[in-house]
């Protein structure tokens, strides 16, 4: 988890990961899910709309380079993923 929060802005992959913990991505994916309850996958997710709600609050930064900050490809990217985690749009979020 701390590979993961320190390197939010980076691609990661699963293959990777497992690679860290010198394990199989299935057993890697079991024993992630069974611990934390969620998939790497959406774990890491909900780590960048984090970082990125942070950054919304605590900075003028365009929306742009959050995005590209919170490991997202593009504003687009990070629109949708934070609208389905949050119900909003990151511009709604900052100016609420």
């Amino acid at each position: 988890m701390d590979y993961i929060n320190d390197h939010l802005e980076q691609e990661i992959k699963l293959a990777d990961l497992a690679a860290l913990l010198g394990m199989s991505q299935f057993h890697f994916c079991h024993l992630f899910k069974q611990s934390i309850a969620t998939t790497p996958y959406q774990y890491l997710l909900q780590q960048r709309i984090e970082r990125a709600k942070q950054l919304l609050k605590q900075t003028d930064q365009p929306i742009m380079e959050i995005a590209l900050r919170c490991g997202f490809n593009n504003h687009s990217h990070l629109s949708q993923q934070f609208r389905r985690l949050t119900g909003m749009t990151p511009k709604a979020f900052r100016a609420n």
